[in-house]
């Protein structure tokens, strides 16, 4: 039996995006523990050309989000990229999740054939069949920017572990 587009993307799309909000919970409390201002972790990065941290979470979110917007043809929400606090960025996960949510898998399934056009930098665009693209583009490079948050929020001081990255929002 093969697996449907839709559960190898829409349950992965979910839990993760659940552990990643389980992340900034973690990232709020060691920040009232500590006694700063969490808002200094949202600048944060692992190298001087990386992004920081809003910019890991904001692009987790839009991932799953427009990968599946192509592949179901359902109109994705347009969010405003104005997230400035760890709470914001939990509202976001969770205005991506209520858009997953809403896609019928049935809108998903069938589409491993289908034609996604996607752009690649400002100026390019690249053409996938949309099994390909699921698998090597749209899930590694959402895998990418949640790991990257969570190494950041690692990188400073937050208690994580592999756990919380792969169990978080079932803790």
């Amino acid at each position: 039996m093969s697996i449907s587009m839709s559960s190898a993307s829409l349950p992965i799309f979910k839990s993760m995006l659940g552990n990643l909000s389980h992340f900034l919970d973690k990232a709020q409390a060691h920040a009232e523990a500590k006694k700063f201002d969490a808002a200094v972790l949202l600048q944060c990065r692992l190298a001087p050309d990386m992004l920081p941290f809003t910019r890991q979470v904001l692009i987790a979110c839009d991932g799953p989000k427009l990968g599946v917007a192509r592949l179901s043809g359902v109109e994705a929400p347009k969010f405003e990229d104005n997230e400035a606090t760890l709470p914001e960025l939990k509202a976001r996960i969770e205005k991506t999740l209520a858009y997953l949510e809403s896609v019928p898998a049935e809108r998903l399934d069938g589409t491993e054939d289908k034609e996604i056009t996607f752009p690649v930098g400002r100026e390019k665009t690249r053409t996938m069949k949309g099994e390909a693209y699921l698998k090597h583009w749209v899930l590694p490079n959402f895998f990418f920017h949640v790991t990257t948050a969570y190494a950041i929020l690692r990188h400073n001081g937050v208690a994580l572990g592999k756990t919380d990255y792969l169990l978080g929002s079932q803790a």
